[in-house]
């Protein structure tokens, strides 16, 4: 099947497979094709399958990554999803070979990519970059792995940002996120609803350049919940299950 890769010149036109068919989620697109074009501008490539499927990657210069890591002359995987029907099919490693070659072309030392010590919604599976030469080169708490292809076996090891610990001294509940996943643009009202029914305190804190996400308290920084200064996790759920979650956090 073809790939086609998504630019500025034709991202008006085309669907970007996040959010693929939830018109709930409309608004939320638009602001991502957004942050897509802005990125860009950083050297952001976006390719996907050329079909009305969820089969894409985005990727971009670590230095540019809005995550607090440390991978220079590396490319960071933002995102990298294959669903449904597609799976199995080889068409997670052909997005992966188009990294490869812009990185090879840019005389980059490798890719770096964030997966969960275990399997996780919206987390990739680091079995799968395993199988593909990746090697796990550091971890933070409390189940985030940095793995990394090194095409360079002379270059820096790339890691997490050394960062002084950040407190969070927010009472209630703190969500981190950026435009980067419509789903955590859609869903943070939402879930703001169901903190308010319960009486909970609910802050929301949306990143919006680059210097706050490799700065910010979140690991991931898409998406993610503290309770009480405390992370709970980089989930995006729907209200029904975090209607469920505040009940066993606030017994």
């Amino acid at each position: 099947m073809e790939y086609i890769q998504i630019t500025k010149n034709n991202i008006e036109n085309e669907h970007i497979c996040c959010a693929l068919g939830a018109k709930q989620y409309e608004k939320a697109v638009v602001d991502k094709k957004q942050w897509l074009r802005e990125r860009m501008d950083d050297g952001l490539f976006f390719y996907r399958l050329n079909e009305r499927a969820k089969v894409f990657i985005e990727y971009l210069p670590a230095e540019m990554a809005w995550f607090p890591i440390e991978a220079p002359n590396y490319m960071y995987i933002n995102c990298l999803w294959v669903s449904g029907k597609y799976k199995n099919n080889g068409y997670a490693k052909k997005l992966l070979d188009y990294c490869k070659r812009d990185a090879i072309a840019r005389g980059m030392d490798g890719i770096v990519h964030i997966v969960g010590k275990k399997k996780f919604p919206y987390l990739s599976d680091k079995r799968f970059f395993e199988h593909l030469g990746f090697e796990i080169v550091d971890q933070t708490e409390p189940y985030f792995q940095l793995v990394a292809l090194k095409l360079n076996k002379q270059a820096a090891i790339p890691s997490f940002k050394k960062r002084t610990k950040i407190s969070l001294k927010e009472d209630g509940l703190s969500i981190y996120y950026t435009a980067q996943c419509p789903f955590a643009v859609g869903i943070v009202d939402e879930l703001r609803k169901v903190a308010e029914n319960k009486g909970i305190t609910f802050n929301a804190h949306r990143i919006t350049t680059k210097e706050e996400a490799q700065n910010s308290p979140a690991v991931w920084t898409t998406f993610s919940l503290f309770n009480n200064g405390k992370f709970i996790t980089h989930e995006m759920m729907s209200p029904n299950k975090f209607n469920k979650l505040l009940t066993e956090l606030y017994r």
